[in-house]
């Protein structure tokens, strides 16, 4: 049992962040929780953190920072959505660059022990020549998501080796389980739940045979805990970057039979043109962060079945409140 710390969680109130401050509070830790609400929400916030409502870009949350002086600062607040990235691109650097650097500011003033940085492998990588993608393949985003999350490594590394700031680079695959929102690569997850439960054909686009790797929210939490007391080495930007994922591809056509097992129904599904841009295949390489004593427990189907249930629930305590309205 390590030492309680004091953990700054950003984008704390959204899917994937509500659920490391979670992890962080059962384990002991004091956890503040810093989100500005434009995509979390204020249900998913744990009960027992600090919650501070501020644009990570804001002189509010460096004064937060300044406050709480953390020990560990978890970055999980940004502009997620590849297609934002293409339509708003000054709005996906906001977030993911001037929101990182006035973290990272923040952070060598006081003296951060360790920031972990969430990437992402699905786009700082491309097209890969190389799958399963391991940390080290050529980085090429082919989206402005992708070359903030890149941008964001970049000045992290400046700051480790200039200001001595420790830093982990997550690079997350495709992440779903409950809280998760219609956004992003797997929320075609969350899309194909609604869709069940309402009885409607599924959308396919394209073909349905791309694939991508699909890992469990709880697994990535563990990640995020067994990363943030690992020891680190000393050198290049590649090696304190990790691949969160499972190492196995999922297509979207398998993905589809999978959840209509778990929901019990098979409407039907639509077959649409494939959209421009959409990378073919993303797997990724997890032997780095494997050798280190992490690897991912939950069975694809296992995971799928919590998240359908998740959303099930969701929707029966929805349609109670307005009836009850």
């Amino acid at each position: 049992m390590t030492e309680p710390r004091r953990v700054l969680v950003t984008g704390g109130a959204g899917f994937i962040g509500s659920h490391v401050a979670d992890a962080y509070l059962e384990r002991g830790d004091r956890v503040w929780i810093l989100d500005d609400l434009s995509s979390g929400r204020r249900e998913n916030l744990p009960s027992d953190a600090t919650f501070v409502e501020a644009d990570i870009a804001s002189e509010e949350a460096r004064a937060l920072v300044r406050e709480v002086r953390p020990e560990v600062i978890n970055n999980h607040a940004a502009q997620i959505d590849v297609r934002v990235s293409v339509d708003d691109p000054i709005r996906d650097a906001h977030a993911n660059i001037l929101g990182l650097v006035n973290l990272t500011e923040g952070a060598r003033e006081v003296g951060t022990r360790r920031f972990i940085h969430v990437s992402s492998g699905g786009v700082v990588y491309g097209e890969p020549e190389t799958i399963p993608t391991p940390e080290t393949a050529p980085k090429a985003p082919l989206s402005p998501y992708g070359v903030t999350k890149l941008a964001g490594e970049y000045y992290l590394n400046y700051y480790r080796r200039v200001h001595g700031l420790e830093y982990v680079a997550v690079r997350y695959s495709n992440v779903y389980g409950p809280r998760q929102d219609p956004h992003g690569e797997a929320g075609v997850i969350a899309i194909f739940c609604d869709r069940l439960l309402e009885d409607t054909p599924l959308t396919v686009f394209g073909d349905g045979e791309q694939t991508r790797d699909y890992v469990f929210v709880k697994d990535v939490v563990a990640a995020n805990l067994k990363l943030t007391d690992l020891e680190l080495p000393e050198d290049g930007m590649d090696d304190v970057a990790f691949n969160i994922a499972t190492g196995e591809a999922t297509s979207v056509n398998r993905l589809a039979d999978h959840l209509e097992t778990v929901a019990g129904r098979r409407p039907g599904r639509e077959y649409r043109g494939a959209r421009p841009g959409e990378l073919r295949h993303s797997t990724l390489d997890i032997s780095r962060i494997a050798a280190r004593g992490w690897s991912p427990h939950w069975p694809l189907l296992d995971g799928l079945r919590e998240t359908y249930e998740y959303i099930a629930r969701e929707r029966r305590a929805a349609a109670l409140n307005e009836a009850e309205a």
